[in-house]
């Protein structure tokens, strides 16, 4: 019988954490020090909160020979009594409000001549710690971090897929939302409790673009009728209890389309959305499945009206590396999860986009969203 990994397995993040401690000391730096967000999270499986009180991980190289230690204020501490921190090897280092916390993790890292920041951490901390480690130079940790997080291990991709796949279950049910008469709005709230409803923690974000609203790609929601023959953008997203987040969008129309070239239109976006996923594979530049989609686009005369990139990658944020976009030259691998999401905008009339999540196999690419990829027809 197979047995299915948590991506917050105990096992996993210890794991996570060596390897975070040899790229550290790799990076030529003495220490890492993370602040909550996520990048804790996949360390320690919590993402914690960061208010006017300094809570700092404090990462170690695997060659200094000393534990990591979590340095939280001592009335938040039992907000990380889930944390396995002793199946970890992660020692709890509390503070009171009397007590100088830069102090604290100034005495932990000792003589550290470079310390990696958390690329999150409030500008409050990072400047204090700068005066409580004159001689330690400050770098950021995202580029040592983002390295590990790039590469999702099978626990990982499986959280992605079971995101992607409650994400599909919304789009399955957009006839019940997007309605004509009803506000971009008024569907978007229910296309939010929906979200919840079919597994997700919460609604990260719902966009509604209807008629010429669906030209601007990050539109949000508005008070906008939707009317007979409009073209709708519907972009949702969220994460589910792991932390893993969905991010799909689907294009529908209201009836018969209001303008007589949505046909024609949507379907090169179709043909580049696929030229695109067709060209994910091991060893393939993230730049080249950008110009997969674009050279489509463009080649029908759509090219201006293509104004983003490609793609994002997804895990733990619904942004995160790899970008999917024209002058990115790393090489795809085996895990790397990202969107492929073409898009056609035509400023004061309509816009349309299509959005999977991918992921890099050994050979080729699993989609992880289902849904079909037609332009779909609702009632009007």
């Amino acid at each position: 019988m197979s047995t299915t990994v948590s991506a917050t397995d105990p096992t996993a993040l210890r794991a996570r954490l060596d390897r975070a401690r040899e790229a550290a000391g790799t990076a030529g730096v003495d220490a890492m020090l993370m602040a909550p967000g996520s990048d804790l999270r996949y360390l320690l499986g919590g993402s914690g909160t960061s208010f006017e009180r300094l809570t700092c991980l404090v990462l170690p190289t695997a060659a200094a020979g000393r534990a990591p230690v979590l340095v939280v204020p001592k009335l938040e501490a039992p907000g990380y009594a889930a944390v396995p921190t002793g199946e970890l090897g992660v020692e709890i280092a509390t503070w009171v409000d009397d007590e100088d916390p830069y102090a604290l993790v100034a005495s932990l890292v000792g003589g550290a001549s470079r310390v990696a920041l958390g690329d999150v951490m409030p500008a409050l901390h990072v400047l204090a710690l700068r005066r409580a480690l004159p001689a330690a130079d400050q770098v950021l940790a995202g580029p040592i971090v983002r390295e590990l997080r790039m590469r999702k291990d099978a626990a990982e991709v499986d959280a992605l897929r079971r995101a992607g796949a409650a994400i599909d279950r919304v789009h399955a049910r957009m006839a019940e939302f997007v309605r004509v008469g009803r506000t971009e709005a008024e569907a978007g709230a229910d296309i939010a409790a929906a979200i919840v409803e079919e597994g997700h923690s919460t609604a990260d974000f719902v966009i509604v673009g209807s008629g010429p609203n669906g030209a601007s790609p990050h539109h949000d929601l508005s008070g906008r009728v939707l009317e007979a023959g409009d073209v709708v953008v519907v972009d949702i997203g969220g994460p589910v209890p792991e932390g893993y987040c969905s991010d799909s969008t689907r294009t529908y129309v209201l009836g018969e389309p209001r303008d007589a070239d949505v046909a024609d239109t949507y379907a090169v976006l179709q043909a580049a959305q696929q030229a695109a996923v067709d060209a994910v594979r091991p060893g393939v530049a993230a730049q080249d499945v950008d110009a997969a989609a674009r050279r489509v686009i463009a080649d029908a005369g759509f090219g201006e009206y293509f104004i983003h990139r490609t793609g994002h990658g997804i895990g733990l944020d619904v942004h995160e590396d790899p970008y999917i976009v024209s002058g990115n030259r790393l090489a795809l691998e085996p895990g790397m999860a990202f969107s492929v999401e073409p898009g056609i905008y035509q400023p004061g009339r309509w816009g349309a986009r299509i959005e999977d999540i991918v992921v890099v196999t050994e050979d080729g690419v699993e989609a992880l969203n289902r849904r079909p990829h037609e332009l779909t027809v609702l009632p009007a």
